[in-house]
């Protein structure tokens, strides 16, 4: 098996997901500051230590995906990120996308930078260690949105970075999200997630991007958060994978859903649903705020909250890995918690 499907199989392993510690420093910034928590490069990477050093976070989780301030930081006993990662048997990871940008010629629509330069930043992060990459597109649903321009643009630009990618030995996570913001229906998202991957598929196929050899990262199909009809996890779970089957062919290495701002619990109910479906590939998650968030609140860069801190992510990721393999419940959650 090539090198690269190997690392992609790595990263989907039964029972394990992707930690998205990968905010960038604006963002990761302004999440300490609600947390109360003084917004500096020390604090930032103290809280990424923090969840690096989770006691047994490999249990439940293959890889760990950082920005590049984090990738050139060093931990308080003075060990680079990516060493301890390794050490830890983790697979490390980088953010490689600039952010959105408003697209050109197109109302409100945005589509993801970063490109230029990208094959010499990839052949940094490779010698660093990193194994492999991430970029996020955003896709927002709205009346006449989103148009075809900027579905196309975006999943050009996505292609183009998993081909970059692959040219550097980096397995590279797709991640086209359509965001749960608006008041749009469960059939909606779905529609548009299946239009989304479709074109997300053929660039791919067109930039002679080797399918075993990426990770594919989408949003399940979701009501929109101000939509007056809910979703029952069921529900969620089969318009998801009805939306995926029909244009993700089987040779994909596997899907790591994100949780795009559903609630922790949520999120993991409706993986748990999700697992109890069959599927072509591996399901599994690759989570940020729906696995991180306690975890922060719990600390709040005070150095004896440590413990506190992770283990609300151990016990975010216990319940994660229960739900890939099918020991999730509510109960887990309570006992988990209780400990």
């Amino acid at each position: 098996m090539p090198a690269l499907a190997v690392t992609a199989a790595e990263m989907v392993a039964t029972g394990k997901g992707i930690l998205a510690a990968d905010e960038s420093v604006g963002t990761m910034s302004s999440r300490l500051e609600n947390a109360g928590v003084e917004p500096t490069a020390d604090n930032r990477a103290a809280y990424r230590a923090l969840l690096l050093t989770t006691p047994d976070l490999s249990d439940g989780v293959s890889g760990v995906i950082y920005c590049d301030e984090t990738l050139r930081q060093r931990l308080p006993d003075g060990r680079p990120f990516v060493e301890a990662t390794v050490q830890s048997g983790l697979l490390p990871g980088i953010k490689v996308d600039m952010g959105t940008k408003p697209l050109a010629g197109a109302d409100d629509e945005t589509v993801t930078e970063g490109l230029d330069g990208l094959r010499d930043r990839l052949a940094e992060y490779a010698t660093m260690g990193a194994r492999f990459a991430k970029w996020r597109a955003v896709i927002r649903i709205d009346e006449g949105k989103p148009t075809h321009q900027a579905i196309r643009a975006n999943a050009h630009a996505l292609a183009r970075y998993a081909a970059l990618c692959q040219e550097a030995g980096i397995v590279p996570i797709v991640e086209p999200e359509v965001l749960m913001d608006g008041a749009h229906s469960l059939d909606r998202c779905a529609v548009v997630t299946s239009v989304v991957l479709l074109e997300v598929m053929g660039e791919l196929r067109d930039s002679g991007v080797e399918l075993d050899g990426i990770v594919l990262k989408p949003n399940m199909v979701l009501p929109g958060q101000d939509c007056p009809d809910g979703a029952s996890s069921g529900d969620i779970a089969a318009a998801t994978l009805q939306a995926l089957s029909t244009v993700v062919p089987a040779d994909v290495a596997g899907i790591a859903f994100l949780s795009g701002g559903q609630g922790s619990v949520l999120a993991t109910e409706r993986l748990a649903a999700l697992r109890r479906l069959d599927a072509p590939w591996p399901l599994t998650f690759s989570f940020g705020r729906a696995l991180v968030d306690d975890a922060l609140a719990a600390w709040r860069g005070d150095s004896e909250r440590v413990g506190d801190g992770q283990a609300a992510l151990a016990h975010r990721v216990r319940c994660n890995s229960a739900a890939l393999s099918g020991g999730y419940s509510a109960l887990l959650e309570r006992e988990t918690v209780s400990r």
